[in-house]
């Protein structure tokens, strides 16, 4: 599946950012879905996870409580809503898919087969 994320920008702290991952090429409610960054000069870290049906979805442990991740099959469309956005969220985020089974997601950037291009986020103190 190809996927191109977008929604990025830049914003001040506290403020609010909704990421998209538009998906195309086979069938999306085929696959999982998970959302990661990389700040300059740090690893990639896992920031959520959603299941094919959207009935699951997972958070890293620091977006916890203020990210929240849905997805749209209909539309072919993955989210990420950012809320109360801190500076150390400065990164580029990234989707990521892998073609799997009902109830299952993956929050290891390993577990996932095909990636989207990345969108800059940076949040000014």
């Amino acid at each position: 599946v190809q996927l191109q994320a977008s929604g990025g920008g830049f914003v001040q702290a506290g403020g609010s950012l909704r990421l998209s991952c538009a998906a195309s090429g086979h069938t999306f409610s085929n696959y999982a879905v998970g959302w990661f960054r990389q700040a300059p000069g740090k690893e990639r870290e896992y920031v959520a996870a959603i299941s094919r049906a959207g009935t699951i979805t997972r958070y890293g442990d620091s977006v916890k409580g203020r990210f929240t991740i849905s997805r749209d099959n209909a539309k072919n469309t993955v989210y990420l809503r950012m809320n109360t956005l801190k500076p150390e969220d400065t990164a580029v985020y990234y989707c990521a898919a892998r073609q799997t089974v009902t109830g299952a997601y993956y929050t290891r950037a390993g577990d996932y087969v095909d990636w989207g291009q990345g969108t800059q986020v940076t949040v000014s103190s």
